[in-house]
């Protein structure tokens, strides 16, 4: 099956150019990725932005469009950083509206950000904002904030929403997300969950399919096979998995599921949401 993922290059700036990019995790990660998805089926990938810091938003944004407008890795589409509730998002966000590469914005809500960060009225502008410029938001947050992500869907019900990693549940306390991830499933909006990230907070030395099964399942059944997609995680899944032992898990699990529905979780979805060739 071939199949198209999301990912990140490294856990902070590795663009050329940044004051920062020694901090990076990878000497080459564009090569190091491409060695990664040998042998997965993943023939396209889109760029997660690795929250880099505010003053880096527009170099890591020039260097992923450059990256994937060679046409030399799998990278065909990118979701960049910034700061919705910043005075300057506007100016910094119509240099993005109609642009060839970059399809939304994440601005990562589980670092320093204190609960209900999302729900200042700067906030909510921001993420109206894009759904103007055509362009949606990925939410990444900690799972006890997932009664926030539904009130700004609620907020924002014309810009189009992504949550990640399945709402970073407990994996093994998590009654409360399941119902706070039905009542976000509820947003329209919400166009997508992506079946990703979990294997990363799994016990490292001793984790299976079935560990990470009931997230999967019910991530599955509530937001149902057009609203979700796979992502590797990578490479913040190599705390517990490499991809393809991440996908090894996961094939498992969905494998009784309909070959329909496991080409939407693993392809079609992913190409609507991203708008991908």
């Amino acid at each position: 099956m071939t199949r198209i993922s999301t990912c990140g290059f490294a856990k902070r700036c590795v663009c050329p150019g940044s004051p920062r990019a020694a901090s990076s995790t990878a000497t080459s990660p564009p090569n190091d990725y491409a060695q990664a998805i040998q042998g997965t089926g993943i023939t396209q990938a889109v760029y997660l932005e690795v929250d880099v810091l505010p003053d880096d938003h527009q170099t890591e944004a020039n260097w992923i469009a450059d990256l994937c407008a060679s046409g030399k890795t799998a990278t065909r589409a990118a979701v960049i950083g910034g700061r919705p509730e910043s005075e300057g998002f506007g100016k910094y966000l119509a240099r993005f509206q109609d642009h060839q590469y970059v399809r939304g914005l994440r601005r990562v809500l589980h670092g320093e950000t204190k609960p209900g960060h999302c729900l200042s009225k700067a906030f909510q502008r921001g993420i109206q904002l894009l759904g103007e410029k055509g362009l949606h938001f990925e939410l990444c947050m900690r799972h006890a904030e997932l009664p926030d992500a539904t009130k700004l869907a609620r907020a924002c019900p014309d810009t189009r929403l992504v949550l990640n990693h399945c709402g970073n549940p407990d994996l093994k306390k998590h009654e409360q997300w399941q119902r706070d991830l039905e009542a976000l499933a509820k947003c329209k909006n919400v166009v997508a969950c992506k079946i990703s990230g979990i294997v990363a907070s799994a016990d490292p030395t001793k984790w299976t399919a079935d560990d990470l099964a009931p997230v999967v399942n019910h991530t599955l059944d509530t937001f149902g096979p057009d609203r979700v997609m796979f992502g590797t995680d990578w490479p913040v899944c190599l705390r517990t998995a490499t991809i393809k032992q991440w996908l090894a898990a996961l094939d498992a699990i969905v494998q009784e599921r309909k070959a329909e529905d496991k080409a939407k979780l693993f392809r079609t979805n992913a190409q609507r949401v991203y708008r991908l060739a």
